[in-house]
């Protein structure tokens, strides 16, 4: 078995839509970044990649590549899934924590983890996530953006297990 943890963070801005867990979630304001800026999903991979050790989002997917430009996030978990699978692991599980003091985001869950599962190719019930306030504190209490931590465990595939 095999741990890992992503952390990702991104400013909110006017004029984008906030995609999170690739699931459009409505609010004034949406996250900055090269792709979607899908903060939960970004948090999710590099958690997956460290734990199979390899390297992180910003070497496998860079901000300086126009192919990524206003990707959905979902698309490149899906490559991360790919990779994590040729190296002989599937997901045991992930647990994902978002910190937002706004939007509110405890009805968007349910889709979000349905998302992710579809995504990963896992069951829904390998994936956790809880989003909490900062109780107006730092920058994701004063609403200037949204952080997220996730942990996942890899357990090694029969294929990497007949390989040593």
């Amino acid at each position: 078995m095999r741990i890992g943890h992503g952390y990702d963070v991104h400013r909110l801005t006017e004029g984008r839509r906030l995609i999170l867990g690739g699931v459009e979630v409505p609010f004034a304001r949406g996250l900055d970044g090269h792709s979607d800026a899908d903060v939960l999903i970004h948090a999710v991979m590099d958690a997956l990649l460290g734990a199979a050790a390899l390297p992180d989002i910003g070497v496998q997917f860079p901000d300086t590549d126009e192919r990524y430009r206003g990707i959905s996030s979902v698309l490149l978990l899906e490559t991360v899934m790919q990779r994590v699978r040729e190296c002989g692991y599937d997901v045991g599980n992930v647990d994902v924590t978002v910190l937002a003091q706004r939007p509110k985001l405890k009805d968007h869950i349910p889709q979000m983890r349905q998302r992710l599962a579809q995504a990963m190719r896992i069951a829904e019930d390998r994936v956790n996530i809880k989003a909490t306030t900062e109780e107006g504190l730092g920058f994701t209490g004063s609403g200037e953006g949204i952080a997220c931590h996730a942990v996942c465990l890899l357990q090694e595939t029969e294929k990497r297990k007949g390989n040593g």
